[in-house]
């Protein structure tokens, strides 16, 4: 095979710091996208090859496809993307990864796991910080304490979201919130629950927020009550609540195309020095009906940075056989210890 694997978005804010740390490394992935001028220029300073194609260009998907193991899909909003792909790569027998955080993708592909198992594939959504940490935690949380029927977790972040993550918080607002109740998913009210959480540095407002692992942690660790939060300044709690009746408005197709609008006009993403100097923390809680507990604490790279180094490792593995066919989770695939590694630390508070 030609190259490494096909990096799709590699122009993208995040598909960028991919295709440049996968340079560094030594790797070939082939770039692809829709824009010529742009993969052609990143090809050219990183020496690798680059193919320019729409998804809805079947011929030229598959024949991109035909000389790689594994496809690293970037490009969002993955509503939108997501099928063309994987239909492709089910036809030639590719596996499917990406980065995304969307609820409806995990649900989609789950569905389609009979098949690519069938087909030798691995479907493998998630494998940046949506969610591969926080998916890894869960999983580490359930290990601790196995009779765990409710899951709480939470992160905070030092840098607000890529314009392209914007983009698909756009696409999605109007959705409201979305937890696991008693193994089902439930939509709930935007700004749902707040509480404070103590990252190690004293506690923090937070939020709930309808995170991936809503999903994902319902296959990594089995737990059928699962909320996740975030921090958030409680005058911005407080405004999203005020907001809620406008919710509905962005149902209109017309006003959510204003929304995203104005999420394509926010910044690509974090400062190089942000990459480089930023954190990430995420706590997590499990508890049972008898009233155990036990709470973890994970600490690692800025939120991009880490996506960076957890899809490289996570493509890496599937392109060398070592995952799972059909679909899966990252922590079902690697385990709930895969993430550590340099730069992370995981702290286990005593349980009670």
């Amino acid at each position: 095979m030609d190259a490494s694997f096909l990096l799709y978005g590699a122009y993208g804010y995040t598909g960028e710091l991919i295709a440049r740390e996968a340079a560094a490394r030594g790797l070939r992935p082939l770039l692809a996208g829709r824009d010529a001028a742009r993969l052609a220029s990143l090809a050219a300073e990183l020496g690798l090859s680059s193919r320019a194609f729409d998804l809805a260009d079947r011929a030229a998907l598959e024949s991109a496809l035909a000389t790689v193991p594994a496809v690293l899909h970037c490009a969002g909003p993955f509503v939108h993307t997501y099928r063309p792909m994987v239909d492709a790569c089910l036809e030639r027998g590719v596996s499917y990864l990406d980065i995304t955080g969307e609820a409806d993708v995990y649900l989609a592909l789950a569905n389609l796991s009979d098949r690519a198992a069938s087909r030798g594939v691995t479907l493998l959504p998630g494998v940046g910080f949506d969610v591969a940490p926080s998916d890894s935690l869960a999983a580490h949380l359930k290990r601790r304490l196995p009779t765990a029927t409710h899951l709480t977790l939470a992160f905070r972040t030092d840098a607000g979201p890529s314009r392209g993550t914007a983009q698909t918080m756009a696409e999605h607002a109007h959705e409201g919130g979305l937890v696991r109740r008693d193994g089902k998913l439930t939509r709930v009210p935007v700004a749902w629950k707040t509480r404070a959480i103590d990252f190690g540095d004293g506690p923090q407002p937070t939020v709930t927020i309808p995170w991936g692992d809503v999903v994902t942690s319902w296959y990594s660790a089995g737990v059928p009550n699962v909320e996740v939060y975030m921090t958030m300044p409680e005058a911005v709690i407080r405004r999203l609540r005020r907001g809620r009746a406008l919710v509905g408005l962005l149902k209109v197709p017309f006003v959510r195309r204003i929304a995203a609008a104005r999420a394509r006009r926010r910044p690509a993403g974090p400062s190089a020095q942000k990459l480089e100097r930023g954190e990430t923390r995420l706590w997590g809680e499990v508890r049972d009906g008898a009233g155990n507990v036990a709470v973890s604490r994970l600490r690692g790279p800025q939120a991009y940075r880490w996506t960076v180094l957890t899809a490289l490792v996570a493509v890496d593995r599937v392109c060398a056989g070592e995952a799972p066919r059909g679909f899966t989770t990252f922590a079902a695939a690697f385990g709930p210890d895969f993430v550590l590694g340099p730069g992370v630390e995981r702290e286990d508070l005593p349980a009670f």
